[in-house]
């Protein structure tokens, strides 16, 4: 990966629409990641790893809640972890930052030990995967809160397919398909949601001065 450039991030002003409202990009190449692309990447997929760790440890009570109305519901606990991928696709984007944001924090999440063991790391190489298409659909173009929304939403199915036949095989289709579409809702609003307030502050506080949000704050804020 190089580190690059002194072109200054441009703004998309060709897409408009929910899903492709003009946002800042990446300076150019996108494939040129700079120092700090790669050393935020990590930062915050270490800071969601640990998140990822303790949520682990307290979804149980509310998981099992759910799953005592109706079994799919549990798919809504699901959701706190998709967050990383949106976070470094909205902060970096770079194509490969959804996927490496999370992947590092199922990583970090593994290290002090969960349930799941190295399920964790394919459950969160499947999850970013899913936010990386959808900034991919959208061109790495498109960072609003309908791309947010897009990249939670996809974060599920992979995962969701995953489990169905890893630990859900004896649940009938129709549990298995509204499983899909409510981890699929949640994602967008639980994980993709959060993940644009979160850009959005962290951006006000002067965290991502180097990063497209931080210039679109500062730009909003001049208006």
């Amino acid at each position: 990966m190089a580190t690059h450039t002194t072109e200054p991030a441009t703004t998309d002003s060709t897409s408009g629409g929910f899903l492709r409202a003009p946002s800042i990009l990446a300076t150019r190449p996108l494939m040129g990641w700079r120092t700090v692309d790669i050393l935020t990447i990590a930062f915050l997929g270490a800071a969601f790893g640990v998140a990822y760790w303790a949520w682990g440890q307290a979804y149980v009570a509310p998981s099992n809640a759910l799953s005592a109305l109706y079994a799919p519901l549990s798919g809504i606990t699901a959701a706190p972890w998709l967050m990383a991928g949106v976070v470094g696709g909205l902060v970096v984007r770079r194509p490969g930052a959804a996927l490496m944001c999370e992947v590092v924090a199922a990583l970090v999440s593994m290290l002090p030990g969960t349930q799941w063991g190295a399920s964790t790391l394919v459950a969160g190489i499947l999850q970013g995967l899913g936010a990386e298409l959808a900034f991919a659909v959208l061109g790495y173009a498109s960072f609003r809160l309908g791309a947010a929304l897009l990249a939670g939403a996809l974060s599920a199915p992979f995962e969701v397919v995953y489990e169905w036949f890893t630990y859900y095989p004896d649940w009938a289709w129709s549990h298995k398909i509204v499983y899909l579409f409510i981890m699929s809702a949640a994602g967008a609003v639980i994980a993709g949601g959060l993940a644009w307030l979160l850009t959005r502050a962290l951006a006000a506080a002067g965290a991502l001065n180097a990063f497209p949000p931080g210039q679109e704050h500062r730009e909003n804020r001049a208006v």
